[in-house]
């Protein structure tokens, strides 16, 4: 779970809140799997020696905050443990926020899992050189976790997708029409005490050769993004910039920094908006051409954006579940409710009269003259 904690100086009704949402989702969580909450807590723990079986020694801070007392007792009451305050390192791989002049140091992201697996920890620490364009730091957790290895082998099945746009072409067409012709043509000589199974599996081999001789595979066309060589050397020279001011923290180096940045940003938004602008002459170009599916889809990339897989479902009391067995269960329940028609034994069949025709047939010469006064290119009613 990432957390984002209010700052020091918010009110405690704020701060109150935020821990109780933190708990109740905290809560929500299944008790075997590994848990780990990570992010902004805004809290300086410092090496108090009350705290120190949830933190440890290694705290870059003496004393600890209001926020810092919040975390560790929320840590307490969830058997959890603070494993950024757990591992000798320098100062430097200590802190992870650094203030805009670069004077102030704060260890205030923290990485807390169950104290159940407390050694699948290895290591955390902070790195400076990774920039993401922030004055917090990149904090990475080594963690080894012992996985049951499943035997089962899932069989992948391959299915063959031919590139039917050749068909909207004349010669396209035409050249997959002489070829299921010629070899349905063959097929119209074959014995007439034949199984309806081989023929079927004659006929989609025919079918199948045919398509792909005459139209050729289907290979999606690869996404190209926005992010090109040129913003990889722009992010190069904007983290060798970063790295010299943090070395370096004079008004030099500062300037240098910010104007690489700036530099950064245009170049970025310019990249993103030539990419937009090549995704819509693409979908007006689809349309020009009737490219209907095409059109939709290229439309529902721009709706949708980027989503994400997800193993997560909501139960009947809209709680998220995580468990791979509880997943089961519901989705089980769900389609038994959906699908299984449960019949009732008691009731009573009661006979069903049908009304006898009281206008009789038409006549043959009755349906003659009404077709004679049909008008021409007129559906009949």
């Amino acid at each position: 779970m990432n957390v984002h904690a209010p700052t020091e100086d918010k009110i405690d009704d704020i701060k109150d809140r935020f821990h109780e949402e933190l708990d109740h989702v905290f809560d929500k969580f299944p008790k075997y799997p590994m848990k780990i909450l990570l992010g902004d807590f805004n809290a300086k723990v410092g090496r108090e020696d009350i705290f120190k079986p949830t933190i440890g020694n290694e705290s870059l801070h003496e004393i600890s905050y209001d926020n810092g007392v919040s975390v560790v007792n929320f840590a307490k009451s969830k058997n959890l443990t603070i494993k950024s305050k757990m591992f000798p390192h320098r100062n430097i791989h200590k802190f992870t926020w650094t203030s805009p002049d670069g004077k102030i140091h704060n260890q205030i992201d923290h990485i807390l899992t169950d104290r159940r697996r407390h050694s699948s920890r290895l290591d955390v620490q902070s790195f400076r050189a990774a920039d993401c364009e922030t004055y917090h730091y990149l904090v990475v957790a080594k963690v080894r976790e012992r996985l049951a290895v499943s035997k089962e082998t899932k069989q992948k099945v391959h299915m063959e997708r031919f590139n039917l746009k050749k068909l909207n072409e004349v010669d396209g067409k035409e050249q997959y029409r002489v070829e299921i012709s010629n070899r349905f043509a063959a097929v119209e000589n074959l014995e007439t005490e034949v199984y309806v199974n081989k023929t079927w599996e004659t006929i989609r081999e025919n079918i199948k050769m045919s398509a792909k001789e005459s139209l050729g595979n289907y290979e999606p066309t690869k996404h190209e993004p926005w992010f090109a060589e040129g913003c990889s050397q722009l992010l190069d020279q904007r983290r060798q910039a970063k790295l010299q001011w943090l070395q370096d923290p004079s008004e030099l180096n500062g300037d240098n920094l910010n104007n690489i940045r700036r530099e950064t940003h245009r170049h970025f938004r310019n990249k993103k908006r030539e990419y937009l602008k090549t995704k819509i002459d693409e979908l007006a170009r689809n349309s020009k051409n009737k490219n209907i599916r095409d059109l939709f889809r290229g439309i529902n990339d721009f709706k949708r954006g980027y989503q994400p897989r997800s193993n997560l479902v909501k139960d009947e009391n809209g709680d998220l579940l995580a468990d791979s067995h509880n997943i089961l269960n519901t989705w089980r329940n769900y389609c038994s409710q959906l699908l299984n028609v449960h019949r009732v034994s008691d009731v009573r069949q009661t006979e069903i009269d049908t009304a006898e025709p009281l206008v009789p047939d038409p006549s043959p010469f009755e349906v003659e003259s009404a077709i004679a006064k049909l008008k021409r290119y007129k559906i009949a009613r």
